[in-house]
């Protein structure tokens, strides 16, 4: 969804640049791989920004299992709904792998909206967010697991990933198990997906273990089991 929506992407490259300025004296928070930045029920009234590394955010479902609702990466920022003013934390954030955050206490964080005119920006942007989650929730009561798994590497690769002429290249380590978290899938059956997405030419790993996306190969296929 949010690709659809150019003025997003020049809206998050402004609050990007806004949040630079407004955290460079701030001190960095290292996360190890794993750590937990807030949990579910957490009373946390920051907005954090992420300067390097991945961050996922997930709910616990039935029987303990873990749902993963998104997953941020550099330049992102991530925990807005405490500017909701709900007392506690919905969700929580986990560090994909080493990573770097900045926090900015909500009251900061409106008024750098203020004085840099972002606030119909930022609406917008939360907008678009809601109408991508809304799109996730249909998908996973109207849509079969493999079509699931191919519109969740297009909505990463879409979002998150470095284009060139002919692919998108996802330079996010995200596994199997994972993956099979945000499709509400088994990992057995994203793994056989996943090679069968190989073996027709789909996806491919380059040298360096990053996922390339063959989108339109991608999306024509996925369009196709629909």
């Amino acid at each position: 969804m949010i690709e659809e929506y150019p003025q997003v992407d020049a809206f998050k490259q402004k609050l990007r640049d806004s949040l630079r300025l407004e955290t460079v004296n701030s001190t960095a928070i290292k996360m190890a791989a794993n750590a937990t930045v807030y949990s579910h029920g957490d009373k946390d009234e920051k907005v954090y920004f992420i300067e390097s590394g991945q961050i996922k955010l997930l709910m616990l479902a039935t029987e303990g299992r873990e749902c993963i609702l998104a997953i941020h990466a550099a330049g992102d920022v991530f925990g807005e709904l405490c500017l909701s003013g709900l007392d506690a934390r919905a969700e929580t954030a986990v560090a994909m792998q080493e990573t770097v955050l900045k926090q900015i206490p909500c009251d900061r964080f409106f008024a750098r909206l203020k004085d840099e005119s972002l606030f119909e920006g930022f609406v917008q942007y939360l907008a678009v967010r809601i109408a991508d989650q809304q799109q996730i929730i249909s998908n996973l009561v109207t849509v079969d697991s493999e079509q699931r798994l191919g519109k969740t590497l297009l909505r990463l690769a879409r979002t998150m990933g470095k284009r060139d002429p002919h692919s998108i290249r996802i330079e996010l380590k995200i596994s199997h198990e994972e993956l099979s978290r945000m499709v509400g899938a088994t990992q057995s059956r994203v793994s056989i997906f996943m090679q069968r997405f190989h073996n027709l030419g789909l996806i491919e790993t380059n040298p360096d273990e990053f996922l390339v996306i063959k989108e339109v190969k991608l999306a024509d296929y996925v369009a196709n089991l629909g």
